[in-house]
């Protein structure tokens, strides 16, 4: 399997954020791999970050992973029912991390489905499909990502990323056309001059019929 590894979430969190959208996100789940491609992320970077739970180094007990070594997954809840997976960048003690905030289901579209909706996908109404993936906290329940893998390494088997699906054994995709747009961040009307940073990062479909 080929991975991105340990190095590349060791880098600068903002460019990180922007080189993740196209890429894939492989899930193992009970012996199999749900596989998706990374349609959205947002930079948050603790050092100098309103919008980031460690904003001027402030540790708790629930951001504690963010301080911790770069590539792996930091996973939170909100609203008590919603699971956020981050990816934790930049050095040792430097709080930063990406948000996965969407993803396209390449491989394992129906036990995704199963896991977001309790149906398959030939249930699926039009308004489900379209909101399938497009958000941190459906990301996370389509692949059944809880607090219970928070903190877990991102270059092991479980959970990681990768440049394609052929990098785990399985037939390349023909992912189409996209553009890579670039926006505020969503959600962080709190964050005073850190509401203007342009963080979010997102593909946008240019063959659409």
């Amino acid at each position: 399997m080929s991975k991105l590894l340990r190095d590349f979430y060791s880098g600068d969190t903002v460019s990180i954020a922007q080189a993740l959208p196209g890429r894939y996100l492989v899930r193992m789940w009970d012996g199999q791999p749900l596989v998706a491609r990374i349609t959205e992320t947002e930079a948050y970077v603790g050092a100098i970050d309103k919008a980031a739970h460690a904003y001027g180094y402030h540790k708790t007990p629930r951001n504690a992973t963010m301080f911790g070594p770069p590539g792996h997954a930091y996973i939170y809840l909100i609203y008590g029912m919603h699971c956020c997976l981050n990816f934790v960048t930049e050095p040792e003690g430097e709080p930063s991390a990406v948000l996965l905030r969407g993803l396209e289901a390449v491989y394992g579209a129906e036990q995704m489905s199963l896991l977001r909706y309790g149906k398959p996908l030939t249930q699926l109404t039009a308004y489900q499909r379209k909101n399938f993936l497009n958000g941190p906290g459906k990301c996370c329940r389509a692949l059944d990502l809880t607090r219970a893998e928070n903190g877990l390494g991102l270059t092991a088997d479980t959970l990681f990323l990768c440049d394609g699906p052929e990098d785990v054994g399985l037939p390349p995709v023909d992912a189409g056309s996209y553009i890579l747009r670039t926006g505020k961040r969503i959600g962080i009307d709190y964050a005073e001059e850190a509401v203007d940073f342009p963080w979010r990062f997102w593909l946008e479909r240019t063959n659409l019929c």
